[in-house]
């Protein structure tokens, strides 16, 4: 196995994870009015931006998770020799960029830039 993949698998598995559970914590909670949807957000938000907001959110932690199932794969060295490489830029690609925008968005106030930054360095160094 391939430690770089394995190592940033789950690490972007716990970005997805943190991601949900940060976001129901310190955000969603606040735009809940008792359903498992939250509603709230007015007069800045409309119900629905605010509905399409908090599916978009975990949206993310479900793409995080199965690009998490991806690298784990691609860490098993049969796969990767398959794979010539071209997963691994797209993922390493896909995360440096996230971590660029996050960076960007906020001004290097938000944590989860430098997460994202690390995971695309483990897979960049994955295939090296």
């Amino acid at each position: 196995m391939n430690p770089w993949l394995v190592g940033a698998a789950a690490l972007v598995f716990v970005i997805g994870l943190a991601h949900s559970w940060l976001g129901e914590r310190l955000l969603f909670r606040h735009l809940r009015a008792g359903g498992l949807v939250p509603v709230g957000g007015q007069p800045a938000l409309r119900e629905f931006q605010t509905r399409i907001l908090w599916a978009s959110w975990h949206v993310v932690t479900a793409l995080a998770w199965a690009l998490a199932v991806v690298l784990a794969w691609l860490a098993q060295p049969a796969v990767q020799a398959m794979s010539g490489g071209i997963i691994e830029a797209a993922a390493a690609t896909a995360l440096a960029v996230s971590g660029g925008l996050v960076l960007l968005s906020n001004r290097g106030r938000h944590p989860a830039w430098i997460a994202l930054l690390a995971a695309a360095a483990l897979v960049l160094m994955s295939y090296r």
